[in-house]
């Protein structure tokens, strides 16, 4: 009887182990989410399951055209996975052409899907000057995303900022480390 209580003993404590280890990544280092929907086309696409990296703005700054997650803060248990592209202090605003400004000066990049449709320019239409712990994303489908160009998501402020995308680990056709600032700076 004793052996059997030692092994279960052995047994709980290992599985008690898993379970903490398995929390403390979860909750600080990384986690999977799954794209819904195509506002972060062509980078990402409805079903995409991702790794997202939970540690790396612990001891770094976001950057400029890194693809973040924060929740959406009128539906609870709602991710949005978007693309930095106004940093704090900046000013962002969008002409009827479809040009980002940043600052006064046209944004270099090559992200978006197409150009920004006139109707698609929401409040960037006017200067947008953001705060010091604010980030103003655009999903990469421009004309088909719900993002810091609406009252409903607004600029991201730093602290709900979650984590970034950072593998794509299905489909496996399709498994990568994806682009962020870091790599394109």
């Amino acid at each position: 009887m004793n052996k059997v209580m030692k092994e279960l003993f052995n047994t709980g404590v290992y599985l008690l182990c898993v379970l903490g280890l398995t929390y403390l990544v979860i909750t600080f280092v990384g986690q999977r989410t799954e794209v819904e929907g195509s506002s972060m086309e062509p980078t990402l696409t409805n079903g995409d399951n991702l790794i997202m990296d939970k540690i790396t703005y612990r001891f770094r700054e976001p950057k400029r055209f890194d693809i973040i997650v924060f929740p959406f803060k009128y539906k609870e248990n709602t991710y949005y996975i978007k693309r930095i592209i106004g940093m704090p202090g900046e000013t962002v605003q969008i002409d009827e052409k479809g040009n980002i400004y940043i600052d006064g000066n046209i944004l270099e990049e090559s992200y978006g899907k197409e150009i920004i449709k006139p109707e698609h320019i929401g409040l960037a239409a006017e200067p947008i000057t953001l705060g010091k712990d604010e980030y103003f994303v655009m999903g990469d489908n421009r004309n088909n995303s719900s993002d810091s160009r609406t009252e409903i998501v607004g600029n991201i402020k730093k602290k709900d900022i979650i984590g970034r995308a950072w593998i794509r680990i299905w489909p496996f056709s399709k498994m990568e480390v994806l682009a962020h600032g870091d790599e394109d700076a």
